[in-house]
């Protein structure tokens, strides 16, 4: 019987700050590897008591064609398996096999166990003859790339033969009267063909190690397969620019060190920093949403350690903010593994920050983690002109601070949490609060407050309802002077009835500059445009003015609480419940939406 897992408490501790020293991310890489080896298992265990679930490929053979490569050179195959391409497949075929996902026939997901055993034939250098699966006559090699078959393309899902020679590599369709040809290569040294497409690397420092760019795995995705969508050399030089940018930013000097908030001992590995090499593989974002573009996107799982997809940034400062943010969602997957930190509750109903949509809490602690990190790698970079060239840092870390601080507030009032968990959430929020007490630009602390501000206001409007009772008092006390009924737990709108939003205005905050930019991706109005420069007075009557034309809008009530508020600063409280100045104004127009402010933010009236 193996030993349990104890991770030291000094290393956890690393952790819950934020950051990380290498021991302590390689402990969270050593508990994948055994979570991995469980899960390779418990395939192996289904495969074995049903041989059929292979379709073609004998489990056998295919077994023994890892044992003999892991006997010839130690550690190939495991690498092999314990890597994130693995992962991915790993994950979705299991939970094809529990029938809680969906796929290509099943024999295609589990017959790709044969293509790892076939690469790991490849790297140490044994032969081979399996029975592979190919999609669309295409073949996924893991980690090396894609083979086509020549001639007639093969369509659908096609068993095929594969057969190595000391490195060299034959595939044969084993339908007769496809059309399809044989196709012999050298996967390990071939040259981009028609017929072969390798797999993009991406170095970290010379002769050092590399980061898998992939566009051809088809489990390179968050779960279900999906087809190959191979770079243009374009979008490819873009990527190799985009990532040396990136490395030149996340390598760590003595301006970028000091303070981190780490734990003693441990100050080149706090929050925002991160080794490159750590990263195992990034996945340009293989297609587009039904909302609009991907730009900024990226998205992580935790069956892939060190893997993130994302869509491709604007510059290399983007990618490392993109690197730092996913790998702390590796980090805390892993934790998460190895310990339970709350009760899984998924009811989607709480405020995140950084999110159009209600989360629910276990979302909410992997954001407040991941913006941990995303707030010290702009805290790092105050005052680097060469990665900050328009002095933005200030900006994005007053903002981050401000609203990791409001979630780690709600996961310790709101959560039930485990003691790791609470010692979780301690830790961060001991990092965050000693970043709430550092100086930071005055005017960037403004716009950020402004932005949490807006943000929170307009994601309530948009959400959450008053009682119905709560609703008709509001109403009445504006129309007739009545008491203001007490506040009473609002409601979640249904989630058919919510709409997707962008949060246009806080954008805004981040560059005023940009909000007469003609050729800026976003399109504010002319009243955001004017609260954004702090003319409240005026943004507060074309607020006033577009809402008499457009009865209801969420973000013009939002922004004309947020001039009114900055008019009246004893009115801030407006900004805590705005559903409840909702409700008092519904169906009212504009004229009324002084006095229904005076009225709920009067001394005495219920919060």
């Amino acid at each position: 019987m193996r030993a349990p897992i104890r991770m030291p408490g000094h290393w956890f501790d690393e952790l819950a700050a934020g950051g990380g020293s290498m021991e302590a991310v390689s402990f969270l890489a050593q508990g994948e590897r055994s979570r991995r080896l469980l899960l390779i298992g418990e395939l192996l265990s289904r495969l074995e008591e049903r041989p059929t679930l292979l379709g073609p490929a004998d489990l056998g053979a295919v077994w023994e064609t890892v044992e003999q490569a892991e006997e010839r050179r130690p550690r190939c195959a495991e690498e092999l398996l314990l890597g994130p391409e693995a992962g991915s497949w790993l994950a979705h075929t299991l939970r094809r096999l529990h029938g809680t996902s969906v796929g290509p026939p099943l024999w295609v997901d589990t017959g790709h166990l044969a293509a790892v055993a076939l690469v790991a034939a490849l790297r140490s250098g044994t032969n081979a003859d399996l029975v592979v699966p190919a999609r669309e006559g295409a073949i996924p090699l893991p980690t090396l790339g894609l083979a086509r078959l020549p001639g007639i393309p093969l369509l659908g899902f096609q068993p095929v033969h594969a057969r190595v020679r000391e490195g060299e590599l034959r595939l044969t369709a084993t339908v007769p009267g496809t059309g399809a040809t044989a196709l012999t290569l050298r996967p390990l040294t071939a040259a981009q063909s028609a017929v072969w497409w390798p797999t993009h690397r991406l170095p970290v420092r010379q002769g050092g190690p590399e980061v898998i760019l992939d566009d051809t795995d088809p489990y390179r995705d968050l779960d279900r397969p999906v087809p190959p969508r191979r770079l243009t050399p374009r979008e490819l030089a873009t990527w190799q620019r985009l990532f040396a940018e990136a490395v030149t930013l996340l390598d760590p000097g003595p301006a970028s060190v000091a303070g981190s908030g780490a734990p003693p001992g441990c100050e080149d590995s706090g929050p925002g920093t991160l080794r490159p090499e750590e990263i195992r593989r990034i996945v340009p974002w293989p297609g587009r949403l039904p909302n609009g573009p991907v730009e900024g996107l990226s998205a992580s799982t935790a069956d892939a350690f060190g893997s993130m997809v994302v869509a491709e940034p604007p510059n290399g400062a983007a990618l490392a903010e993109t690197m730092v943010h996913e790998f702390q969602h590796s980090k805390l997957g892993a934790l998460l593994h190895l310990f339970a930190m709350l009760d899984d509750d998924r009811t989607e109903e709480h405020y995140a920050p950084w999110r159009p949509d209600p989360r629910h809490l276990p979302g909410l602690l992997h954001g407040a983690y991941a913006f941990v990190g995303v707030a010290g790698f702009w805290r790092d970079r105050i005052g680097d002109r060469a990665a900050d060239p328009l002095d933005l840092a200030p900006f994005r870390f007053a903002l981050r601070r401000i609203q990791t601080r409001t979630v780690l507030r709600t996961l310790a009032t709101r959560a039930t949490l485990t003691g790791p968990g609470r010692r979780l959430v301690a830790g961060l929020t001991r990092t965050v609060d000693g970043w709430l007490r550092e100086p930071v630009d005055g005017q960037a602390v403004a716009r950020a407050r402004a932005a949490a501000a807006g943000h929170r206001a307009e994601w309530r409007l948009r959400h959450l309802r008053c009682a119905d009772e709560e609703r008709a008092g509001l109403a009445a006390a504006v129309r007739s002077g009545t008491p203001l009924p007490p506040p009473r737990p609002p409601r979640l709108v249904p989630a058919a009835e919510r709409t997707h939003w962008r949060d246009v205005r806080g954008a805004l905050y981040l560059r005023p500059d940009a909000a007469t930019d003609p050729v800026a991706d976003a399109a504010p109005g002319q009243a955001d445009i004017l609260l954004v420069h702090g003319e409240a007075a005026s943004a507060r009557e074309a607020y006033r003015e577009q809402a008499a034309a457009t009865p209801g809008d969420p973000h013009l009530l939002a922004g004309w609480l947020l001039a009114h508020s900055a008019l009246h600063p004893g009115h801030r409280r407006l900004l805590a419940r705005p559903e409840r100045f909702a409700a008092a104004v519904e169906g009212e127009g504009p004229e009324v939406w002084e006095r229904a402010a005076h009225r709920l933010a009067s001394p005495g009236s219920p919060d």
